[in-house]
């Protein structure tokens, strides 16, 4: 069978307590994943000075070297797992395995994380704004006659890694182009990614000090985040809401993202449908800048009827079918809980079920032995129902009918905004909301990044702070 190790400064630890990492079709184990307890991981954050030593001895343009070359390695090598190897081919049919994602969308996560390898140093250039980066390898300089002093604001950045969707894990590899090492503990059901894009760069010639890899529980978890200077958090709400007041910890929760259509654009709305299809399902409806609403002053049940129409036709089918488009749920009980909280709210006045009608079939399918939930669009009248912002692991959307006038002090915390508007006052009103994270003006999936853009929070504000520097000129 298939082990996982730890990495313990890059070096691989296997311990006497493991987990096994089930297939999503029988259960049968696919991994044996070392697990790290919560006095090993303090044993080794107490010691993270030395690894940062070691990545700091690198310049940053030779680090980005390195990640160019890894990308390569990431996408097209095998590479080393636990004194065998792991092919791409492999690694994707093992992920999907373990994820239920299908194994069409592991290539294009895949594909994903190689463009942030590669273009790293524009998207450095997006997070800084400009900064010459040799300004972080002798701790100032000079860019435009102005002193520029940066200062590390920790010496290791911790990640609590989820398992919805692999493209997650390029928010944080600028980190090892910032000479920051890694303290990662990946999600229980995908260790895969993140140990493949540690030995990537490894064998790219980046330090191997640089990569802790901590397999563990709740307490370990816990550990990372208490102990790392800085640290980024992925999971739901009741995961995230501890750590919401910690400046150290950076949250990425639930992104409620959604769709917007103005008073000035909701008469056109059907020229907006591919948008809307594509925001919603694209990467089987598993990212938190999927859009789980579309919010309209008007038209709002014929755009759910329409949207029901095109997500309908999305079919739940075997994991390695090339036209597969929706992932299967490893644990099928959460797909059954999701479901019967849906109907439970539906019970709710205000809101209606469009997929049931236009489908005919239930929303749990079962299908090569594996258990989906299919797309599902919800009519909501009344922007105050349970079903009206809220998001899952599935292509669901709300449409949701709320007056231009009233609709940014109803839409609630939004990770992404999409705004078709031309309306100057709007999308003024809109750059100046607070409950917007990012924000699309125009026919923008809200899918679709830029990596040059903070995604949720600026990782280089995040480990660097300016400095005031002053220098005498020299007599």
């Amino acid at each position: 069978m298939i082990h996982i190790p730890i990495l313990r400064a890059g070096r691989s630890y296997k311990s006497l307590t493991t987990v096994d990492v089930p297939h999503v079709k029988g259960g049968e184990p696919v991994a044996r994943v070392s697990q790290a307890n919560q006095g090993l991981i303090a044993k080794d954050l107490h010691s993270v000075d030395q690894n940062w030593r070691a990545l700091e001895a690198l310049t940053v343009s030779e680090l980005l070297v390195i990640c160019k070359e890894a990308a390569q390695l990431f996408a097209e090598t095998e590479l080393p797992l636990d004194g065998a190897s792991q092919s791409p081919d492999d690694y994707v049919h093992c992920l999907s395995a373990t994820t239920g994602m299908p194994e069409s969308l592991c290539w294009k996560n895949m594909a994903k994380i190689r463009v942030v390898l590669e273009e790293l140093e524009a998207i450095l250039g997006g997070l800084t704004r400009g900064l010459d980066l040799s300004v972080l390898d002798e701790g100032w300089g000079v860019q435009d006659g102005r002193h520029l002093s940066y200062v590390p604001q920790t010496e290791a950045l911790g990640a609590v890694l989820p398992n919805n969707s692999p493209g997650v894990h390029a928010l944080w590899i600028p980190a090892v182009a910032l000479k920051t090492p890694l303290i990662l503990k990946p999600g229980s059901l995908e260790p895969w990614t993140p140990f493949r894009i540690s030995q990537a760069l490894i064998e790219a010639g980046c330090p191997m000090e640089a990569f802790g890899f901590y397999p563990t529980d709740y307490s370990g978890s816990s550990e990372i985040l208490l102990r790392s200077g800085r640290s980024m958090l992925f999971g739901g709400g009741t995961t995230v809401s501890p750590w919401k007041t910690d400046s150290r910890v950076q949250i990425h929760g639930p992104g409620q993202s959604k769709i917007i259509l103005a008073d000035d654009t909701i008469a056109g709305w059907e020229d907006y449908a591919d948008l809307m299809v594509a925001s919603v399902a694209e990467n089987g409806g598993r990212s938190c800048i999927n859009a789980s609403g579309v919010w309209v002053p008007s038209d709002g049940k014929e755009v759910a009827e329409a949207l029901a129409s095109r997500l309908s036709r999305i079919e739940a089918r075997p994991l390695d079918d090339p036209e597969a488009g929706i992932a299967a749920f490893p644990n099928p009980e959460v797909a059954h809980h999701m479901s019967n909280l849906i109907d439970s709210h539906l019970k709710v006045p205000g809101a209606t079920d469009i997929t049931a009608m236009v489908r005919g079939t239930e929303r749990l399918a079962q299908v090569d032995g594996c258990t989906f939930l299919l797309p599902t669009v919800i009519w909501c009248e009344d922007w105050q129902h349970p079903l009206a912002n809220t998001e899952f692991l599935f292509p669901f959307v709300s449409v949701v009918e709320v007056p231009q006038t009233a609709m940014l002090e109803r839409i609630g915390p939004t990770l992404v905004v999409t705004a078709i508007t031309e309306n100057r006052k709007f999308r003024r009103d809109l750059t100046n909301s607070l409950a917007v994270d990012r924000l699309n003006l125009g026919p923008i999936p809200t899918n679709q990044i830029s990596w040059d853009q903070p995604h949720e929070g600026n990782l280089f504000d995040f480990l660097y702070q300016q400095r005031a520097l002053q220098i005498e000129p020299r007599r």
